[in-house]
């Protein structure tokens, strides 16, 4: 069976069918080639909600369709879901990175408190609609590090690891983050509605 994944990015399509995989061996996630919606909601769940209708629309799937992004604790939880766009329109990852990076300078580790939240809307071609949400707690490094990982990976870093053994996401295997990631905690969730389609 086949699920359709609202994103023109392949890194998220194999991503999310790795994580799907664990739950649903037989669901196949399908990347959207469809028109991109205006993404013009003020929450996680709003932008979810507007992807996927508008690709189960489009493809008579059922659909899945994932807004998520770092929130700083010192910030009042920004970028949020502005976090693609906290440079500017262009969504350039480096240039996000560098800012927030800036922003923080001069913040000490006690206030670098953040999480990463991914919110993630299954809606079906008859119009059922169902959205869970994952959150992964940690802090903001100085510095980016690791070459892994996209967007702000290689400055969070994750809470419950081995004191002195601290490592950002940029370095972490691509299974340690799939098992850890606010995505996986969000399919936690949304896996007794994947086992129902």
């Amino acid at each position: 069976m086949k699920v359709v994944l609202a994103t023109h990015n392949p890194h998220k399509v194999a991503e999310f069918q790795q994580i799907v995989a664990r739950v649903r061996p037989d669901l196949e996630v399908v990347g959207y080639d469809g028109p991109e919606p205006v993404e013009d909601g003020v929450t996680f769940a709003d932008n979810a909600l507007i992807k996927a209708r508008a690709a189960a629309a489009h493809t008579g799937l059922p659909a899945l369709a994932d807004d998520s992004g770092i929130c700083v604790d010192v910030l009042g939880g920004s970028p949020g879901v502005f976090s693609a766009y906290w440079a500017g329109q262009k969504k350039d990852a480096v240039a996000n990175l560098e800012l927030l990076l800036d922003q923080l300078r001069d913040i000490a580790d006690p206030h670098r408190a953040a999480h990463f939240t991914s919110t993630i809307a299954l809606v079906s071609p008859d119009g059922a609609e169902k959205v869970v949400t994952g959150i992964w707690p940690g802090r903001l490094a100085h510095a980016a590090s690791g070459g892994g990982g996209f967007g702000y990976d290689p400055i969070f870093i994750p809470d419950g690891q081995p004191a002195g053994e601290e490592r950002s996401v940029g370095d972490f295997t691509d299974e340690e983050k799939q098992a850890q990631s606010h995505r996986a905690r969000a399919f936690e969730e949304l896996a007794p509605l994947l086992a129902d389609l």
